[in-house]
């Protein structure tokens, strides 16, 4: 290497070492920064105090309107329609008593005809018999007297032995036609009830060519038309009652469990029948049917008649059957339709209230915690134990106190001890009123920082 290049090499140096040497003097004499501390700014969230309030247990479930009584107009006599009742369609209602069907009773009333002809014959040949055994019994009384004479003649040798023989043959004669009659009196008591009995049935099927409502009811499912012949057996028409509807409603077994909250157990040794039959009034049970109808829905007060008795297997569903009175009652065109055979309607079951349950939203409940604000405003997790929910309400048996201030809010990320600036809201979530927000204290910090 030359001389030259060694030296402009060298040359470098010195503006270097001067430049560190600066830098130097600068930093040894700044003042570091002083670390300042950050407060934590409390978050907003949503709380609702938590207080002792009467909840009503309930259960829903769907199912089809069936009337209670469905009576089939069944023909019992056969023969022709003469006649029917301008009404009778499809979606008539009938009031009770009504003549719906007449068969033509022309058979029936010439059949009761000759059963009562015949119980006059008898009657008459009755009467005829008895005259008849009164003659017969004066001519054995005769016929008697004759043969003892005819034998004492014998005895005198005045009358010949073939004599006392005719005397004695007419006298069986006689007794023969005695008893028959006798016998013949005798038959007439039952021949004349066989015949009553005919005459009776006679009357029944005349009484049969006419169909009249046995109650009032709606008619559905007509099959029969005026001048055609109706068979004995044959299904006419069916109606169905107006009076009184049955809901058979099926509902989850675990929803209906909750009726039976805080009911307590029936005492030892009372019978099944009886306790199903107290078990309505036991759990103060009140019915409600429902109908949507789409901009609203109607409701009815139903009673409650009886639980099905099976569990379905497949749906873990319990059939209920509810009955509604009166379901043409206050009907309202557009408005509230009558309660009608295939509605689909929703029905409700309340049970007694259970007083100072402590009630939160469900979606509230955070697994098997809660978030509480407590006295500071702070956050904490506090583990509950449920005792039922329904709907969007949870009821909480142990772990939570009244007064305290349940989270609704998901502060993000969660924190136990993080503070919070709670803001009250009502049962729906809804923000009613803002608490003070508390300054942040001295030494609540979330860390350090350097600006």
């Amino acid at each position: 290497m030359s001389r030259p290049s060694l030296l402009r090499k060298l040359l470098i140096l010195p503006p270097i070492l001067i430049g560190l040497a600066f830098f130097a003097q600068m930093k040894g004499g700044k003042t570091p920064p002083t670390p300042v501390k950050q407060a934590m700014e409390p978050r907003a969230v949503r709380v609702v105090t938590v207080t002792p309030s009467p909840f009503t247990p309930m259960a829903t479930g769907y199912g089809p309107v069936e009337p209670e009584r469905v009576w089939s107009a069944v023909a019992q006599v056969a023969g022709r329609i003469t006649q029917t009742h301008p009404r009778l369609r499809d979606g008539e209602v009938i009031p009770q008593g009504t003549e719906l069907i007449r068969i033509d009773p022309t058979d029936f009333k010439l059949a009761l005809a000759q059963a009562e002809a015949e119980l006059a014959e008898l009657d008459v040949s009755a009467e005829n018999a008895r005259a008849s055994l009164a003659i017969e019994n004066r001519n054995f009384t005769l016929s008697q007297q004759d043969l003892n004479r005819k034998q004492q003649l014998l005895k005198q040798g005045n009358l010949s032995q073939s004599g006392v023989d005719e005397a004695e043959r007419n006298l069986l004669n006689v007794r023969a036609a005695v008893q028959n009659l006798k016998n013949s009196l005798a038959l007439i008591p039952a021949q004349r009830a066989l015949l009553q009995a005919k005459v009776a049935r006679a009357k029944r099927d005349l009484e049969h060519t006419i169909i009249r409502a046995p109650f009032t009811l709606r008619i559905h499912s007509l099959a029969i038309e005026n001048a055609q012949y109706a068979g004995n057996g044959q299904t006419l028409f069916k109606g169905d009652s107006v009076d009184r509807v049955e809901i058979t409603a099926q509902i989850a077994f675990n929803n209906l469990a909750r009726l039976f909250k805080g009911l307590p157990s029936p005492p030892n040794g009372v019978p099944v029948e009886k306790i199903l039959a107290n078990l309505p009034k036991r759990l103060g049970l009140k019915s409600t049917v429902m109908l949507d109808m789409g901009s609203h829905t109607t409701q009815w007060d139903a009673e409650f008649v009886r639980f099905v008795g099976e569990v379905d297997n497949e749906t873990r569903t319990m059939g209920v059957v509810l009955a509604v009175d009166d379901p043409y009652a206050k009907v309202q065109p557009g408005h509230r339709p009558p309660l009608s055979r295939g509605m689909f309607v929703k029905v409700k079951l309340e049970a007694h209230p259970l007083p100072d349950q402590l009630v939160i939203p469900r979606h509230a409940l955070r697994g098997d915690h809660l978030l509480l604000a407590d006295g500071e405003n702070r956050l904490r997790k506090q583990p509950v134990t449920i005792r039922m929910s329904q709907g969007d309400r949870v009821v909480i048996a142990s772990g939570l106190k009244a007064g305290s201030r349940v989270v609704l809010s998901d502060p993000i990320p969660v924190m136990e001890g993080m503070l919070l600036a709670p803001q009250e809201a009502n049962r729906s979530g809804q923000t009613i009123q803002t608490a003070p927000q508390q300054s942040p204290k001295r030494g609540d910090v979330d860390g350090e920082v350097t600006p």
